[in-house]
């Protein structure tokens, strides 16, 4: 029964609301689907930004695709936690200072293992509309225990206009989307993250950003 509200709420809902009400340019899409299993790495600066990437992926795969997502928030009550694991498929991590970061990470482990597309905001959290923040490393920790598998870094775009931090109700604004090309980890966790970061920059200059912005 899940599984059939989770694929009407992208089918109704999700895909309807980024077609119609969000115009969204999509550059080297193709990436995206290269492989599973895969980690993509994205900016963050809205709630629509998970429901953007989901929506990217045809409806046959919205089982292996799992946000990772903190659970202090979407936990916070049952009803909130039942969308979030049910229907939306997110892997909660408690950011608790007593646990260790494999025992923090481990679902992210078990669903890679699986062949899941996880999907990580490395930022940590939702950022001033449109301004890229400092990377955490825990993407770094994935990366090196899973150094055969992808990571597909990703640049977002407009999303921080159409649905800003606070607001409940998305306005139309267009909105970009970049791929870049999948990175591997290279043996060192400050190389790989500054290669990260810096390939997130590149990204974000294929976008014509106006001005007044």
């Amino acid at each position: 029964m899940n599984n059939i509200l989770r694929y009407l709420w992208f089918l109704l809902i999700v895909k309807p609301v980024v077609l119609l009400v969000i115009g969204l340019g999509v550059r080297n899409h193709k990436e995206l689907l290269a492989s599973t299993p895969a980690i993509i790495v994205a900016n963050h600066n809205s709630h629509l930004d998970t429901m953007v990437l989901m929506s990217l992926f045809p409806m046959n795969m919205l089982r292996q695709l799992r946000p990772v997502a903190a659970a202090d928030y979407f936990l916070k009550n049952k009803l909130l936690s039942w969308f979030a694991i049910k229907i939306i498929g997110i892997i909660p991590i408690e950011r608790s200072p007593g646990k260790s970061r494999d025992e923090l990470l481990a679902g992210c482990y078990k669903s890679l293992e699986k062949g899941d597309i996880l999907i990580l905001f490395p930022e940590g959290t939702r950022g001033q509309p449109e301004e890229l923040a400092a990377f955490k490393s825990g993407i770094a920790h994935l990366a090196k225990r899973f150094h055969n598998v992808p990571v597909i870094p990703v640049f977002m775009h407009g999303l921080g206009k159409t649905l800003p931090r606070g607001e409940y109700l998305p306005v139309p604004f267009f909105c970009d989307v970049v791929v870049g090309t999948p990175l591997f980890w290279g043996g060192e966790k400050d190389d790989f993250m500054e290669l990260l970061e810096n390939t997130v920059i590149k990204l974000s200059e294929q976008v014509n950003i106006p001005p007044w912005e």
